[in-house]
């Protein structure tokens, strides 16, 4: 009998601590809300070219503390917070159930008013039909398209705004992890068919990266691991294997989470016989209320071991992301080697983590602007040799990388 009251004391205590720990403080998040919006004031590089009025957050998210009951809830105050901002590098450091995925295995862009399928994660999808490619997207979980853009949980961005809508209609079709994604698709033929992008089967990488040789030409397929450091020890094997090679093509359209720039440049000292800039950042500070002073810096990367002296090739997509795109201008810039693909996943700016005071889990900014050596910015860059993709039954992009690698060797 005694040892079960202490079981029934000793669940009673964990339960108690247990929701003290969950405990919804409203007090708590006004503090950590004012503190996120003087960081974006301060610190978010692109706070200003966003124009998203700061009055307009502190007012609507200060209102919606009151009706905030559970901790999902708290979570995504935050989370649609940066989601004003329309900039996919810019997130918490946690998700919930109802949290809104970051990406989806399909890319829409805005083409004269209608959201247009233009890209494939294809070489990630191993039972999608190509034939959705130019498709116009019509609803989305049954609700049309322009509804979902006004249901979007985001009041301080202009949604009449090309550029928020294409972003969100992205994020819509990117989902909340606990619903559907069940895309009425109108492909170019005017026939209406149903996609559900929860039934494609996204291919399953097994480590850091995959090399091969075809026709005396090395291909590298690097595995969404720009982010692990063991990666320039593996790359370091793998070129070591390919120095015969009569050229090389480095896959970069599957490092849709980045990197560090470590990694990149472990991967670029391979590549390059002497001292080079790959990137330019600019940032701006401001000290006891005196001027703000911008900040101009070119980074630089130096040869490491064995120079592999072959032409190469670097294949990006709409899932090249962060990382990714900087090892692709960098390398472009270093003129090293030929881009071929379409845009990049574009996520802009150098990426800094902040904390709250009260929440255990934080948020990153973008504190600095990020470069190619002749001025462009990261997040604009297109490959010199642009694909438009036009079906899934051939890997077009790297057909093309073969083809190039082909003519330069001649």
């Amino acid at each position: 009998m005694k040892q079960l009251v202490l079981i029934f004391i000793l669940t009673l205590h964990l339960s108690c601590h247990d929701s003290q720990g969950h405990e919804i403080d409203p007090h708590k998040i006004k503090e950590d809300l004012n503190e996120i919006l003087n960081d974006i004031a301060n610190s978010y590089i692109y706070a200003d070219e966003k124009e998203v009025a700061l009055d307009c957050l502190k007012e609507y998210y200060t209102n919606e503390i009151k009706n905030i009951k559970t901790e999902e809830e708290k979570v995504l105050l935050f989370e649609y917070l940066l989601d004003e901002f329309y900039d996919s590098h810019v997130i918490l450091n946690t998700n919930r159930q109802s949290s809104f995925r970051l990406y989806a295995p399909i890319y829409v862009t805005l083409k004269n008013g209608k959201a247009v399928v233009t890209n494939v994660w294809q070489n990630q999808i191993s039972n999608l039909d190509g034939a959705i490619l130019g498709s116009e997207l019509l609803k989305v979980n049954g609700i049309e398209i322009a509804k979902k853009i006004e249901q979007f949980p985001t009041h301080c961005n202009d949604k009449t705004s090309d550029p928020v809508r294409e972003w969100i209609i992205n994020k819509v079709i990117s989902g909340r992890r606990d619903e559907p994604r069940l895309l009425e698709l109108k492909q170019t033929n005017n026939e209406i068919i149903e996609v559900d992008l929860d039934k494609l089967e996204i291919k399953k990488s097994s480590g850091l990266l995959n090399s091969r040789i075809e026709n005396k030409i090395g291909i590298i397929e690097i595995n969404n691991s720009l982010g692990q450091n063991d990666l320039i020890s593996a790359f370091d094997t793998t070129l070591d294997d390919l120095m015969d090679t009569k050229g090389l093509i480095i896959d970069l359209r599957n490092t849709v989470d980045g990197g560090n720039s470590y990694v990149a440049r472990g991967i670029m000292s391979r590549l390059i016989s002497k001292p080079q800039a790959y990137q330019k950042h600019w940032s701006k500070r401001q000290y006891d209320g005196n001027p703000m002073v911008p900040r101009t810096w070119v980074e630089y990367v130096d040869p490491r071991d064995e120079t592999y002296q072959k032409p190469v090739v670097i294949l990006v997509g709409r899932w090249t992301g962060s990382m990714g795109e900087g090892l692709a201008i960098g390398l472009d810039g270093m003129n090293r080697a030929q881009i071929v693909g379409s845009e990049m996943e574009r996520l802009a700016g150098e990426m800094n983590g902040f904390s709250f005071k009260h929440q255990n889990f934080g948020y990153r900014l973008s504190t600095a602007k990020l470069f190619h050596i002749n001025g462009t910015p990261r997040e604009e860059f297109v490959p010199t040799h642009y694909v438009k993709q036009t079906t899934t039954e051939v890997d077009e992009t790297l057909d093309i990388g073969i083809e190039l690698i082909n003519k330069l060797i001649k």
